[in-house]
């Protein structure tokens, strides 16, 4: 046991393990690039050399420690290593993890505004900051009909956001009576896949998603869009929800806000944009464009744990209109009733998303900002942007390789010219070999390998080299006489 008279940590004891902790985290990162990328263990390997069944006893803390570098390290894919280029990044930086630690450690549950002031209103705060720092429209700012909110990830923020387009649509009729298979959603056929899911879970029904054509640059056809809205107008359906995205997964693609946001307008169509990745890129005045039309959107999500430096789980959800949300969301036992709930300068957050429960987020978001600054951040996304731009150069300038999107911000997306067999091939070589990591999408119906950049470490120089290794992949590859 760790204490004879109790069975909990004592505060000497937590301080001791706690300085062990952060220096296993400190040497973590130190030498995190002697690991393998992408984890190469097999399924199941790690539970076997688990123990069946679950200790009698407590344990020594530096049990589990040691356990972590013996069987937990070998089965982390290390999204943290400067060479991770798949999906997009998932920033820790260490004003995050501190501030993380902030928040475990006070062990705040901030579902009303009286279970934890400090909670709700450091969010609402920081939330009206980024309005400011990424240029979005006032009415996002907590101090109008407006507000923000953080979100676990965006497929949580889209469905919130889903549900309340399809009550206000519905007058509210949709959470009392259920659903009357009618409203129809559009978005384009390269948004996420969360967009579909929440579909699903709202109860619309993933046949009534109208997945629009894109243009030759993958980003969504406002004449097809208006076209497909208009069939549906004329077969007595009710148009209620698009989703535009900024930087779309597989290629950051843009969508034509403006276009887009014309015709919701004139339709009275509820416009949410999904700005995951990319958003955090307007931070940057030289990036505003991507926020383009921005003035016509209801609702709007972008995530600071993927390029704004802090660490997974953090989506910001702003809204203009808080109470279609809030009567989407709302119920009210009363053991949650309290006497500053119906005063109109307080949010209960637990209105604003789908769980009752929440963490103290706004904590390590806080941390960042403050660490970092506006010129920190601004600083950190210009390098990887940058970085990109000289990797496509490096593509372009070997004609063995083919560019498959423009380069817009921080992903390249490129493929060798040869069947999509050697281009499977060869990511899966890439990452078997624990040098680097990467994923694939299709564009065109093409296998293409999308080279993300954006981790926190991430230089120029990895980039670089991650390049040359490719290169000594695929010139192997081609004196094998593969094709």
């Amino acid at each position: 046991m760790n204490n004879k008279d109790t069975i909990h940590m004592s505060i000497k004891e937590f301080k001791e393990n706690g300085y062990k902790v952060i220096d296993w985290i400190a040497d973590y990162y130190e030498n995190i690039e002697s690991y393998p990328v992408l984890s190469n263990i097999k399924p199941g390997e790690l539970r076997k050399n688990l123990p069946k069944s679950p200790p009698q006893n407590g344990e020594n803390f530096n049990n589990i420690l040691s356990d972590m570098n013996d069987k937990i390290i070998p089965g982390i894919t290390h999204w943290q290593s400067p060479n991770f280029f798949a999906y997009f990044p998932c920033n820790a930086t260490g004003p995050a993890i501190l501030g993380d630690l902030l928040s475990s450690g006070l062990g705040v549950q901030g579902m009303l505004w009286a279970s934890s002031p400090a909670c709700t209103e450091l969010e609402s705060h920081v939330l009206d900051w980024l309005v400011d720092m990424l240029r979005l429209p006032k009415k996002f700012k907590s101090t109008t009909s407006g507000g923000g909110v953080i979100q676990d990830t965006a497929s949580s923020a889209t469905l919130c956001a889903l549900i309340a387009a399809r009550e206000k649509i519905s007058n509210g009729k949709i959470n009392e009576s259920g659903f009357d298979d009618s409203m129809r959603v559009y978005t384009s056929i390269e948004a996420h896949s969360s967009i579909e899911k929440a579909v699903k879970i709202a109860g619309i029904g993933s046949k009534n998603l109208r997945l629009i054509e894109v243009d030759q640059n993958f980003a969504m056809d406002p004449i097809k869009l208006r076209e497909a809205i208009n069939n549906d107008i004329n077969n007595g359906k009710t148009p209620a929800f698009v989703c535009a995205t900024i930087g779309t997964t597989s290629s950051t693609a843009i969508d034509p806000l403006k276009e887009i946001g014309k015709i919701c307008d004139e339709f009275g169509i509820w416009l949410h944009v999904d700005a995951a990745m990319a958003g955090s890129t307007s931070i940057c005045p030289e990036y505003q464009f991507i926020n383009d039309g921005i003035e016509y959107a209801d609702s709007y999500c972008f995530n600071p744990h993927k390029f704004l430096l802090t660490n997974f789980d953090c989506s910001c959800l702003y809204i203009s209109d808080k109470e279609a949300l809030i009567k989407s969301l709302t119920i009210n036992p009363e053991y949650l009733k309290t006497e500053v709930s119906d005063l109109d300068t307080v949010f209960d957050y637990r209105d604003w998303q789908v769980p009752l429960g929440r963490r103290f987020r706004a904590l390590k978001l806080w941390s960042v900002i403050r660490y970092y600054g506006i010129s920190g951040i601004q600083s950190h996304i210009r390098v990887h942007i940058k970085a990109a731009k000289i990797l496509s150069d490096l593509i372009m300038q070997d004609n063995r390789f083919e560019i498959m999107a423009p380069t817009v911000l921080n992903l390249v997306c490129f493929r060798y010219k040869a069947s999509d067999q050697f281009n499977t091939l060869l990511l899966n070589k890439l990452n078997k070999s624990g040098a680097l990591y990467l994923v694939h999408t299709k564009l065109n119906n093409k296998y293409t390998i999308r080279f993300s950049i954006g981790q926190t470490n991430t230089t120029e120089e990895h980039v670089v080299n991650a390049w040359k290794f490719i290169l000594k992949t695929t010139e192997g590859m081609e004196k094998d006489g593969i094709k």
